[in-house]
C-alpha cells in the first residue's frame, strides 16, 4: 500500500522575502526507492531516492536534524542521498534560531562540485522547519507495518534515530 502524506507548517515572515510554509512529504517506499518532497509555498522539489549506495540516509537525516536542535550555529551539516544515476546532497547550515537547507543536484556518482546545480533552498525557524520533518517521520513510522517498511525501503527503520530526534524535539 502507498500512501502520501504531506505536513504543512506555518512559519510566519520575520523576513519580507520569507515564504510562510514549509513542507516536507514522504512516501511510503516501494521496491527499494522513496518518493520525498520539499515546498515552500512558492518554490518546491520532488525527486525519488534510493536507499542504495547511501543506506544510511535515513538514519542520517534523523541524527542531523537532532544535532540541528542541539543548537550549534555555524554548523554545516551534508547529507549525501541517491537516485541513480543523479546524486544530492542535502546541506544544512546552522544559523541560531533559523536553518537553511539546500539541495544540491550532481548530474553523476562522480559529484563534481562545478556541476552540481542548487535545485531547493529555504531558510526558516529551526524548530518548526525540524517539526515539519519531525509529522513525516511520524507517519513512516505509524505506517511501517502496514507498509512493509523492511521490505520495501530493504532496511529497518531508524528507530534508535527517531527516538532520539523525537527526545530532543521534545525538550524544545
Amino acid at each position: 500500500m502507498s500512501v502520501a502524506f504531506r505536513y504543512t507548517i506555518d512559519l510566519r515572515r520575520s523576513e519580507p522575502d520569507m515564504p510562510e510554509n514549509f513542507e516536507v512529504s514522504f512516501n511510503s517506499p516501494q521496491c527499494g526507492w522513496m518518493s520525498i518532497g520539499f515546498s515552500d509555498g512558492e518554490r518546491e522539489f520532488h525527486t525519488t531516492t534510493a536507499h542504495a549506495p547511501h543506506k544510511f540516509a535515513l538514519p542520517q537525516l534523523l541524527q542531523t536534524l537532532t544535532s540541528l536542535l542541539d543548537g550549534v550555529p555555524g554548523a554545516d551539516y551534508v547529507l549525501q542521498w541517491n537516485r541513480d544515476p543523479e546524486e544530492f546532497d542535502f546541506r544544512f547550515l546552522d544559523g541560531g534560531d533559523k536553518v537553511t537547507l539546500e539541495i544540491y543536484q550532481y548530474p553523476t556518482d562522480e559529484r563534481e562540485s562545478n556541476e552540481r546545480e542548487l535545485v531547493f533552498s529555504y531558510t526558516g525557524d529551526k524548530t518548526k522547519v525540524c517539526k515539519s520533518f519531525d509529522a513525516t517521520f511520524d507517519q513512516l513510522y505509524a505506517d511501517r507495518d502496514t507498509d512493509e517498511f523492511e521490505f520495501n525501503w530493504r532496511q529497518p527503520f531508524p528507530f534508535n534515530e527517531y527516538t532520539e530526534f523525537k527526545d530532543k524535539l521534545g525538550r524544545k
